[in-house]
């Protein structure tokens, strides 16, 4: 069996009533297969790229983004024709008559670590989340350079490749290893105030694999303040809640909302013994 086909066997639920089936089984299967096929698509064409385009002085766009936000849509489109879409590339595509924050709503990041991925650099993934009135109910996070799959419902664990994962269960910050990424005002002294008080703080380059990690300790902590946009966190984001981190949005408010302008988002996830800590000396000016 493949991770992909145990990753869905476990999103599916299991059969013998010893394990509850969650409400969000077949959403979160659809989104692991789906993301599955959306990476076969980034492999196909890593290091192989035709085109390169830049959307802004820091951000570029491939081909390959494209041709994987069409085949999600497309496979939304074929499975759940009544669900909206919010993609990175393509923005927001209503449900007949319904808000693409509102309702069902699929969540779509087709490759989140473009820059990684354009430059040969092994680090970027796919994620797909699924939410349901602003709240984010299922998602996947796929690494197809290492066939990983992150997974979670907000009605059961968080797993990798189908298996339960838990978050750091370190007792000291001064042992922890964090993903980094501050911006604004004081930031040169924000980060020394962080670095000085965890092991060693890193920058992957992909703010949902990043997330992600936080899911099965690879990270002990994410620190980002801003950036990210909801396609960025809504399944990466429930991965590393539902592992056991506390997670909220940098300033300590709920870390999925809808209503963020896109680049806007930060998050902090941490587990709940070290999450006060960060939190306020991330916010300290």
């Amino acid at each position: 069996m493949t991770s992909v086909e145990r990753a869905s066997e476990v999103a599916r639920g299991a059969e013998d009533g010893v394990t509850p089936r969650s409400a969000w089984a077949a959403e979160l299967a659809f989104a692991v297969e789906t993301a599955a096929a959306a990476g076969a698509v980034l492999m196909d064409r890593y290091e192989r790229l035709e085109r390169i385009d830049y959307k802004s002085a820091t951000d570029v766009v491939t081909e390959a983004d494209h041709l994987s936000e069409e085949l999600v849509i497309a496979a939304i489109r074929t499975r759940f024709p009544g669900d909206a879409i919010l993609a990175e590339e393509s923005g927001a595509h209503a449900a007949g008559e319904s808000r693409p924050v509102n309702g069902r709503t699929w969540v779509i990041d087709p490759l989140d670590g473009t820059v990684n991925y354009a430059n040969g650099l092994p680090v970027f993934c796919v994620s797909i989340g699924f939410v349901v009135d602003g709240r984010p109910v299922a998602g996947a996070v796929l690494d197809p350079t290492r066939n990983e799959t992150f997974a979670a419902t907000a009605d059961g664990p968080a797993t990798l490749n189908g298996r339960a994962v838990h978050a750091s269960t370190k007792e000291k910050l001064s042992d922890a290893i964090i993903s980094l990424s501050l911006a604004g005002r004081s930031v040169a002294s924000r980060a020394r105030a962080i670095s000085k008080e965890v092991r060693a703080a890193r920058s992957m380059g992909s703010a949902s694999l990043a997330l992600a990690y936080v899911g099965n300790g690879r990270f002990d902590a994410f620190v980002q303040e801003s950036g990210m946009s909801t396609w960025d966190v809504a399944a990466a984001g429930l991965v590393a809640e539902r592992a056991g981190a506390t997670v909220t949005a940098f300033g300590g408010s709920a870390w999925y909302d809808p209503g963020r302008a896109t680049r806007t988002v930060g998050t902090i996830a941490a587990p709940p013994a070290f999450h006060p800590r960060l939190l306020a000396l991330a916010n300290t000016r």
